[in-house]
C-alpha cells in the first residue's frame, strides 16, 4: 500500500536523479554536475548540528518533509482490480490422446496449477517447487487413471485411452490485485537549505522545473500520485549565519492501496438441482464442470 513515506521517498528520488543524472558515486558527494553544488537529498527535516557543519563547507541541502497540511479527497469505489500477473513458464499441449508438459519450472518458484478437463471432470495439479515436467505428467495421469484405465505417461507425454475424451488444457498462476480504500492531498515542503544565495537559486533552478513538468509520480505500490504546485516562499533573513532557504510547497494527491495475492481460476465446478414447485426436496441433482 502507498505510504506517506512512499510519496516522500518519491519526491526525493525525482530531485536526486535531477541534480545527479549519473546518480552519487558511493563514499564521495561530488558537485551536482548539473547546479554545481555538492548536495544531499533526504525526507525529514535537517539535523541542525550536521546543516551547520555542512553549510561551511559548501554542501547544500534538500529536506522533503510532509507539512500538517492535508484534505480527505476520497471519491471512488473500493474496487478491486488487477495490478500484475505471473506469467506462466509452464505448458500444456494437446495433440490427439496425448498432452504434452512443456515450458521450464519456474524459476524462483511461483505457483502454477494446471487442469486437464476429461470428460465431465476437471484435473488439477497443483506443482510444486520439488517437480520437474516429467513428474507433473506423471501426477497428472496418476489423476486421470483414477476414472480412465490405461491413462499412463511417458516422460513428459501424458497419453490417454480412446474413451477419454479431452476437452482442455489449462495453466494458471497467481497474481496481485489493488483497490483504492482512502484518498488524500497533502502539502509538501521541498525545502534547499545552501550557504550563498547563488548556490540556492542554482540548485533550485535545476529541478523546480522538472517538478513543474511532472504531472504523476509513481509510488512503490505502482498507483500514481498527483504533483501541483502551490508556493515558493524565500527566507533570507538568516544569511548573518550562512543560511539561505527557499520552499517548493507542492500538494500531492495519493492513495491509500490495499492489495491480495489471487489465484487464477482454471476449473469450474458447478451444481444444479431439479425440484418440481412446491416440492420439499430436489428430484435430481448434477454437475457440470468447465
Amino acid at each position: 500500500m502507498a505510504d506517506l513515506s512512499d510519496v516522500e521517498n518519491a519526491l526525493v528520488t525525482l530531485i536526486a536523479q535531477t541534480l545527479y543524472p549519473a546518480g552519487i558515486p558511493v563514499g564521495v558527494n561530488p558537485p551536482s554536475p548539473v547546479a554545481n553544488v555538492p548536495c544531499v537529498v533526504y525526507a525529514g527535516w535537517p539535523i541542525p548540528a550536521q546543516l551547520d557543519a555542512d553549510l561551511k563547507i559548501g554542501k547544500a541541502h534538500v529536506s522533503v518533509f510532509p507539512t500538517p497540511s492535508e484534505r480527505n479527497t476520497t471519491r471512488y469505489p473500493k474496487k478491486w482490480e488487477t495490478l500484475s500477473i505471473v506469467p506462466a513458464t509452464l505448458t500444456l499441449a494437446i495433440n490427439g490422446q496425448q498432452v504434452t508438459v512443456g515450458g521450464a519450472m519456474p524459476s524462483p518458484f511461483s505457483t502454477h496449477n494446471l487442469a486437464l478437463g476429461v470428460g465431465t471432470k476437471n484435473y488439477v495439479y497443483s506443482v510444486q517447487p520439488t517437480d520437474t515436467l516429467n513428474s507433473i505428467a506423471t501426477a497428472l495421469a496418476a489423476l486421470v487413471a483414477v476414472d480412465f484405465t490405461g491413462a499412463s505417461s511417458a516422460g513428459a507425454v501424458i497419453t490417454l485411452p480412446t474413451a477419454a475424451h479431452i476437452s482442455h488444457a489449462r495453466v494458471g498462476t497467481t497474481g496481485t490485485s489493488i483497490r483504492e480504500i482512502r484518498r488524500q492531498e497533502r502539502v509538501f515542503q521541498l525545502v534547499t537549505w545552501s550557504d550563498t544565495s547563488v548556490h540556492r537559486d542554482a540548485i533550485v533552478a535545476a529541478f523546480d522545473p522538472v517538478l513543474a513538468v511532472t504531472q504523476f509520480i509513481m509510488l512503490a505500490d505502482g498507483t500514481a500520485a498527483r504533483l501541483i504546485y502551490k508556493s515558493s516562499p524565500i527566507t533570507d533573513n538568516n544569511q548573518k549565519v550562512g543560511l539561505y532557504r527557499r520552499d517548493l510547497l507542492y500538494t500531492v494527491e495519493y492513495a491509500t492501496t490495499q492489495t491480495e495475492i489471487d489465484t487464477q481460476i482454471i476449473a469450474v465446478q458447478e451444481n444444479f438441482s431439479i425440484q418440481p414447485t412446491g416440492a420439499t426436496a430436489p428430484i435430481s441433482t448434477f454437475t457440470i464442470n468447465q
